[in-house]
Parts: structure tokens; C-alpha cells; sequence
């Protein structure tokens, strides 16, 4: 018998979070585990709450929802031996994907959570981001996205409909309209990127907005960011490039780069082009630039199956 910490997100999944959250701890308790429930009517509070039962003594901390609650759970428990259990059922859900969870199926999900609570958890990277000018960071276990894709995914945040990848291309075309390139100057271990561009994207796993397969080769537990950059590209260009992003196509692009590196900062370049949207990581909002990410390897402990 475990004792638990489950935190949900009740908007998550277009409001059907709470009925999810309830199933799951409903089904916890049923299996016989000691449960607390540590949901809030906001993140930062749910967050106090879970460190809270963290220090109290915890075997695990779940949570339900999608990407924004597996940021949550980051903040919690990365440099601690606390696992994190994910039962997916928001709108994104890229960690889980890349993590080989279940998504949208409560049963399913916690099945895979007990069964690694049998095992043991599996050990990933987690990415440590924040400004060069100042200690205080933030954890991120997907990407995290400075270009177009970031101001597609602060639009998609306040749209309620429709689910899933669809969100992102609904809140795509808007912002098209407006675009021009940004300046750029990204510095990764293998050297300086300075150009006008239009997505940089520093990646820990492959998934982004949903499904957009934007570093098809980026590994959970590698120790290296996939940084991905993509040069100047129209309004046109990046309609034309956008729909082979799910399918990782975007790659054979000429303007579009992959370097693999362990630290990453970005800043705005500014005779280059206007600056990049806020950052965004696991869908959440991290803030402007200058951004520094490094990788920090085995730093989370998360209740999934083995890699492969």
C-alpha cells in the first residue's frame, strides 16, 4: 500500500478534469492506497500543496491533466527521489506520448502507475530554465518553444475549443497575420546561431502542441537538448512548412537546423528582427528573453515503463 498525492487539473480535457480527477481517486483508493487529494482552485496553490505533502512523506505524487500539470508535478519532485505518475487527460499530453503513457484512458493509466510502483520508476532528464541574470529557474521535462509556436501556443491557451492538435492550427492562422521574423542568438555548446527566425525550439522530448513532431530524434533520458531552428521564412513559408511538422518533414527544410547540446541561451537579436513572443515550456508560460536552459540527466523519477 502507497501513499499518494493526486493533484487535478478540473479544466483539463474541456472541463471533463474533475470527473477524471474523481474516477482517479476514486480508483487509487479502491486498489487500496492511501490518497490525498491536493487540488486547488489554482496552480500556484495546488503547487504549495504538493510540496507540502512532499516534505510530509509521500511514496508518489499524481497528476491529472495534461502538459500544464506535468509542469506542476516538475517543479515538485525534479533532484528528489518523489516519482511522478501522470494520468493524461488534457488537451496536449506530449510528455506522456513521449513517455509511452497512456492518454485519455483512467484505467489504463493507473495500471502503468501501479505496475511502476511495483518496478521501480523510470529515471529521465529534466531541463533547468530561467534568466542568465538570476538564480531562479524553472523545470520543464519537453521543450521549450521562443518562436511562432510560442505565440501559437500562449493563443491556443485561451481558446476552448477544439481539442487536441486542432487547437494549434485554429490559433495558427491568426497569428500569421502578423508576423515578420524575430532576431535571434542562440549559443549551444557546439557554438553561436545569429540570424532572423521564426521558431527555435529547445527540446528534451519530440513532441510539441499536441502532436507537432518537431524533434523526432530528442530522448528523454539522453542528458542533450535537440535545439531546433528554422531561419527566416514568410508568412507563406511557414504555411507550407507547418502541416510536416507532425510528421517531423519540417527537417529536410533548408532554413531549418537541429544542434544537440546539454546548455542552450537565447536572446533577442536585435538588428536581426523584432522580439521573439514569450517562451513557453509544456505549454506554460515561462517568460521573454534572454532564456538559458541546461539539462540537468536523471533528475525526475517518473512512474512509466522502461525506454523502448
Amino acid at each position: 500500500m502507497s501513499h499518494l498525492g493526486v493533484v487535478v487539473n478540473p479544466v483539463a480535457g474541456k472541463g471533463r478534469g474533475r470527473g477524471v480527477g474523481d474516477a482517479v481517486l476514486d480508483g487509487l483508493r479502491r486498489r487500496g492506497h492511501v490518497v490525498s487529494d491536493l487540488t486547488a482552485h489554482d496552480l500556484r496553490t495546488a503547487t504549495a500543496h504538493a510540496r507540502r505533502a512532499a516534505v510530509a512523506g509521500l511514496d508518489a505524487l499524481v497528476v491529472v491533466g495534461g502538459d500544464g500539470l506535468v509542469h506542476l508535478g516538475a517543479q515538485v519532485v525534479a533532484e528528489t527521489d518523489l516519482p511522478l505518475g501522470i494520468v493524461a487527460g488534457g488537451t496536449g499530453n506530449d510528455v506522456a506520448r513521449a513517455l509511452g503513457l497512456p492518454r485519455g484512458d483512467v484505467t489504463a493509466s493507473l495500471a502503468a502507475v501501479e505496475a511502476a510502483l511495483r518496478t521501480g520508476p523510470r529515471v529521465i532528464d529534466a531541463v533547468r530554465v530561467g534568466s542568465p541574470a538570476h538564480a531562479a529557474h524553472e523545470w520543464f521535462l519537453g521543450a521549450l518553444s521562443c518562436g511562432v509556436d510560442a505565440a501559437v501556443n500562449a493563443r491556443a491557451n485561451a481558446l476552448a475549443w477544439p481539442r487536441g492538435s486542432a487547437r494549434y492550427v485554429r490559433a495558427l492562422l491568426p497569428e500569421l497575420r502578423a508576423f515578420r521574423p524575430y532576431g535571434y542568438r542562440v549559443t549551444t555548446d557546439d557554438g553561436v546561431w545569429e540570424s532572423a527566425g521564426t521558431v527555435v525550439v529547445a527540446a528534451n522530448g519530440p513532441w510539441i502542441g499536441g502532436g507537432v513532431r518537431v524533434a523526432p530524434d530528442a530522448r528523454l533520458d539522453d542528458g542533450l537538448l535537440d535545439v531546433v531552428v528554422a531561419g527566416p521564412l514568410t508568412r507563406a513559408g511557414v504555411v507550407r512548412v507547418f502541416p510536416g511538422m507532425y510528421a517531423g518533414r519540417h527537417l529536410r527544410h533548408p532554413q531549418v537546423h537541429v544542434v544537440r547540446t546539454r546548455r542552450v541561451l537565447v536572446e533577442h537579436a536585435a538588428h536581426l528582427g523584432g522580439p521573439p513572443p514569450e517562451a513557453h515550456a509544456d505549454g506554460e508560460r515561462i517568460g521573454p528573453l534572454p532564456l538559458v536552459a541546461e539539462v540537468v540527466p536523471g533528475a525526475v523519477r517518473v512512474l512509466a515503463p522502461p525506454a523502448g
